[in-house]
């Protein structure tokens, strides 16, 4: 991404890394004293399990004793464990719960710091090779997880250019469109389609906010957006998929609490995409790390002759979920996603 854009967004937000950080620390220390007087948790269900809602509940409701001033954003089967989202401070945190609702567990942190030789996560073998390998990463444009893989994919998209065919997908159903998930999406969509030359410095402007309407509207200033082909695009998107119809009406949610989004529908049941992220590499899901050094490891794992930007030395760091563009030297819970 351009250096100055880049700084300039890191100035903006210099109180969001600590901010983010200094709230997590003290939920994740207040979890850890938890979990030690009840002697650890061995299993994702300790007594009978209830239901997401109530767990939800109970872990806002047990924030707030604390002084945290939190509200819950979405809760996630996360198969053992259930996955709370609280917003605090203006920051989404993820917290985990077992499924009886009785205990709070921390985040799983490693012990040692990533580097350059050492990614966070295993590339799959099994990924096809091509001479122009496609890349699709499914996000929702305010999961925390979904923007964290975007700000790794973004240097990499950047350094190899055409010779990969890289395209930002969506999740076909949204779980936060009270924050104008839907909306930006449905913009995203079509700067991506119709002013490409634009998406990649109109996505790193976005990312470096705060994900507010009017960041993205700030962005398409900034940026250059031709307002009217946006307008004329989204216009006939919505059109064709009933993006803002489904969000108006909530019966026909996911769930109940879910509007469909289903633009890319078709991709989505293609690949069985559950959640965000799912990044996907010429066909086949990519268990790559979030960082930049693993995304650009396993896409050109992918070429059947590997260009020379390949060899290009990234800077090491994994990206911290959320907005803007701080970084960490550990792996922060490279699994975690939004989705049901």
């Amino acid at each position: 991404m351009p250096e100055q854009k880049k700084n300039d967004c890191k100035k903006t937000l210099k109180n969001f890394s600590s901010n983010y950080w200094a709230i997590s620390t003290a939920i994740l220390a207040i979890l850890l004293v938890i979990t030690l007087l009840t002697g650890g948790i061995t299993g994702g269900v300790i007594g009978t399990e209830i239901s997401a809602k109530e767990v939800g509940e109970k872990v806002l409701a047990f924030a707030n004793n604390q002084g945290a001033n939190a509200g819950l954003v979405s809760v996630n089967d996360n198969g053992q464990f259930y996955e709370v989202i609280l917003s605090i401070d203006g920051q989404q945190i993820p917290v985990q719960a077992t499924k009886d609702g009785e205990n709070l567990i921390p985040q799983l942190v490693p012990l040692e710091p990533q580097t350059q030789d050492q990614p966070s996560a295993p590339t799959p073998t099994n990924i096809p090779k091509s001479d122009k390998p496609i890349v699709e990463a499914f996000v929702m444009s305010h999961c925390p997880y979904g923007t964290q893989i975007e700000k790794g994919l973004l240097p990499v998209a950047e350094l190899l250019g055409d010779k990969i065919d890289f395209q930002i997908k969506f999740v076909y159903y949204a779980m936060h469109p009270t924050s104008g998930e839907v909306e930006e999406q449905l913009n995203e969509y079509c700067i991506q389609e119709e002013q490409k030359d634009k998406f990649l410095d109109y996505l790193t402007c976005w990312l470096g906010k705060t994900g507010t309407p009017e960041n993205g509207e700030t962005c398409i200033e900034e940026v250059g957006i031709n307002k009217a082909q946006l307008t004329t695009c989204t216009t006939a998107t919505d059109a064709e998929f009933d993006v803002l119809a489904n969000l108006a009406d909530q019966s026909t949610w996911m769930n109940g609490r879910f509007p469909l989004f289903n633009i890319h529908k078709t991709d989505n049941e293609k690949y069985q995409v559950g959640g965000s992220p799912t990044l996907i590499i010429n066909g086949v899901k990519s268990q790559a790390g979030r960082d930049s050094i693993s995304l650009l490891n396993a896409i050109c794992d992918a070429f059947n002759e590997t260009p020379e930007e390949c060899n290009t030395q990234l800077e090491a760091g994994q990206p911290t979920p959320g907005f803007g563009w701080s970084t960490t030297e550990t792996a922060n819970n490279a699994a975690a996603g939004c989705g049901v």
